[in-house]
């Protein structure tokens, strides 16, 4: 590294490429298709942190006219996202099915395109919030095919989070930032636009052992369970000591980047008129109960780790609490008490 105040630039910094290639050399086996999918997803990465700026210029903002298969109203920028992502990871030669909340159906890659991994991503998390400028994300996780010998099918992308390999997702905020566990420890690059490089800023990122802040919308009270009706209710109205904030801003990739810097829980909550909740399970309750975990969190949809669940359909739903392993443990207690 430059002497300080020799040079505004440093001529030795760790790019996220370099993070993976130094993780890369820890597994003799590896062939480096991970670091190529990784550079994949963070071209699509680039390209839509770029469309999110320029949104209002290109005419980017508004409703494309039609419904996910999870019944939210696509929006311009998650079909641009989507094709992005869906492109990028193809042109890789890595992949060989992806899960997308944008299509119905898995997409399978081409023979002659194949690779070994499995991608399952939400391309523009919280789009809801685009057109009023709130931080929005993408979500993303990279399994493996189990069986390298059989054609790769729907059935493949069906793994609990147990068995990812990556777990990440972008932030579009006032920064751009990939935050990034390949299973040791997770850290956090910042876009630098003036080189094109995603920089380490943020090093073994620690989520705190309990928090002051708990995140979820208390529009829907009324459908509560009681375990959930009870913890927010101690939370607000404590025994003793100060009550929690009450911070939501209703994009997960900010909502929980907030709770890994902060610590606290993030709770969506399973309802009674969404008994299984809202969240996908694939492509982002895993990812991000994945980072979670890696940072020293806690993840669980009440009663069981999220990391666990099996999934039965690549648009499964979850209840989803995480957060700080204290104030998760508080849920869990909770819903043990209630469930006697």
């Amino acid at each position: 590294m430059a002497e300080q105040g020799s040079s505004p630039i440093d001529t030795n910094c760790i790019t996220l490429t370099r993070y993976v290639l130094q993780q890369q050399r820890k597994h003799p086996q590896a062939t480096g298709d991970l670091t190529q999918l990784l550079n994949a997803i963070l071209t699509a990465v680039k390209a839509v942190s770029s469309a999110v700026r320029k949104a209002g210029i290109h005419n980017l903002y508004g409703l494309a006219g039609t419904e996910n298969v999870t019944g939210d109203q696509v929006k311009k920028l998650d079909v641009l996202a989507n094709d992005l992502f869906i492109n990028m990871l193809k042109s890789s030669f890595t992949t060989c099915l992806m899960v997308s909340e944008e299509n119905d159906n898995a997409v399978e890659v081409e023979t002659d395109m194949q690779g070994k991994y499995i991608v399952c991503f939400d391309p523009l998390d919280g789009s809801s919030n685009i057109d009023c400028l709130v931080s929005i994300g993408s979500i993303f996780g990279v399994y493996k095919k189990s069986n390298p010998d059989t054609p790769a099918t729907e059935a493949d992308a069906l793994q609990p989070g147990n068995q990812l390999v990556v777990g990440g997702y972008a932030l579009y905020g006032s920064a751009t930032m990939v935050v990034l566990s390949v299973g040791e420890g997770v850290q956090g690059f910042t876009y630098d636009p003036a080189i094109g490089e995603f920089l380490l800023t943020e090093r073994n990122i620690t989520c705190k052992p309990r928090g002051k802040i708990y995140s979820l919308n208390e529009g829907y009270e009324q459908f509560w369970d009681k375990a959930t009706r009870e913890y927010v209710k101690s939370k607000k109205y404590p025994a003793k000591g100060k009550p929690y904030s009450a911070r939501y801003i209703g994009s997960m990739v900010a909502d929980v980047h907030r709770t890994l810097v902060y610590g606290g829980i993030f709770m969506y909550p399973a309802t009674s008129e969404a008994p299984k909740g809202k969240l996908r399970l694939l492509y982002e309750g895993n990812p991000m109960a994945f980072i979670m975990e890696q940072a020293g969190g806690k993840a669980t949809d009440g009663r069981r780790r999220i990391l666990d669940i099996q999934p039965t359909n690549i648009h499964e739903r979850a209840p989803i609490f995480m957060g700080s392993k204290e104030d998760v443990d508080d849920v869990e207690a909770l819903y043990k008490q209630f469930d006697q």
